[in-house]
């Protein structure tokens, strides 16, 4: 229970989790959109744009998670 009180463990599983999980979701974004671009090639446009949005909007979480662990760290 000790390391759990420790704000540098605390930090580094907060920013595991927060990379962690925002990158299967960015594999599996990557994923379908290639899938459905080999479906429907004259979509690639739309596909683009959906997916460019939508990848920022997954790092925006790990950067989140990042800001926090740095708050938790030195602050």
């Amino acid at each position: 229970m000790e390391a759990l009180a420790n704000p540098n463990f605390i930090a580094g599983f907060t920013i595991a989790v927060g990379a962690i999980f925002p990158a299967l979701a960015i594999g599996r974004f990557v994923s379908a959109a290639m899938e459905a671009l080999g479906r429907n090639p004259g979509a690639g446009p739309a596909i683009s744009t959906n997916l460019i949005v939508a990848l920022a909007f997954t790092e925006a979480i790990a950067i989140y998670a990042l800001v926090v662990a740095l708050a938790i760290k030195f602050v």
